[in-house]
């Protein structure tokens, strides 16, 4: 479900999904993820978080995060996505403080946010003042119970989060090596070098990926078409995406749409 005011920035996007790997990212979005089934790893900065079925992990704006799946079985989870916007009562919170530790046991959550959360999963796209106000009763019920520190604590200044930072801000433009190094302050060897060693890839396939999870996420919750999505998304043609898609998921983008469906609906 995707709930947003028309031609503005306020949005709430909800889905609850079989989990699976996600790379390291970060946006300027408030990001919930609640454990419906088996369990998840949420990585937040250089740290991995263990969560299981009731545990509910925030990570806030502008942190990097990422997710891993380490346990067979079926591993699910409910993830709320809310912009600035929409949570204006936190906003200034979490624009400079994040959790020190962003997990909520099951056993420490109050019966209420899992309720609210369901309904925020039922509220109908029209309704987003709706999903509004039970989003703030998830985040009264939580926040207190998180202990929130200083951002540039858990996050890093180091050369690996600005170039996160970077293709997370520039993936929908066309840029080089060279030019993203030039901006950076660094020699495009070094960025070079670090794409390689720290995230096993080289410049070009980091930011495939990078507008492919964002394809990915459009594809999950909008309507959109798939040409909007393409070139919304970085790439300069749809065959190029086409091709790019399916050398990563082994199908089309129309397929993956149609898959996606059938798992909510399952």
């Amino acid at each position: 479900m995707q709930l947003k005011y028309v031609d503005t920035k306020e949005e709430i996007i909800a889905i609850n999904r079989k989990s699976r790997h996600i790379e390291p990212h970060l946006h300027n979005a408030l990001e919930i993820v609640c454990v419906t089934s088996g369990a998840l790893e949420l990585g937040v900065g250089q740290e991995l978080y263990h969560m299981e079925k009731g545990d509910i992990g925030f990570v806030f704006p502008d942190v990097i995060h990422h997710y891993q799946v380490l346990t067979p079985g079926v591993n699910k989870a409910t993830y709320l996505i809310a912009s600035p916007f929409t949570i204006v009562k936190f906003a200034d919170i979490m624009q400079s403080m994040a959790p020190e530790y962003p997990i909520i046991k099951a056993e420490k959550v109050e019966p209420e946010v899992y309720r609210v959360i369901n309904a925020i999963l039922e509220t109908e796209q029209s309704d987003i003042t709706v999903a509004q106000a039970y989003l703030q009763i998830v985040l009264a019920r939580c926040i207190g119970k998180l202990n929130l520190v200083e951002k540039s604590s858990v996050r890093s200044n180091d050369l690996i989060y600005q170039t996160v930072s970077y293709i997370s801000a520039n993936f929908k433009k066309k840029f080089s090596l060279e030019e993203m190094a030039k901006d950076l302050g660094v020699s495009k060897y070094v960025l070079s070098r670090l794409f390689s060693k720290t995230f096993h890839r080289n410049f070009n396939q980091y930011l495939n990926d990078a507008r492919l999870n964002y394809a990915c996420h459009r594809l999950e919750n909008t309507s959109d078409s798939i040409t909007n999505i393409c070139l919304d998304s970085g790439f300069e043609s749809q065959r190029t995406f086409n091709r790019v898609f399916k050398e990563r998921y082994k199908i089309s983008p129309s397929d993956y749409r149609s898959i996606c469906v059938k798992e909510m609906l399952s």
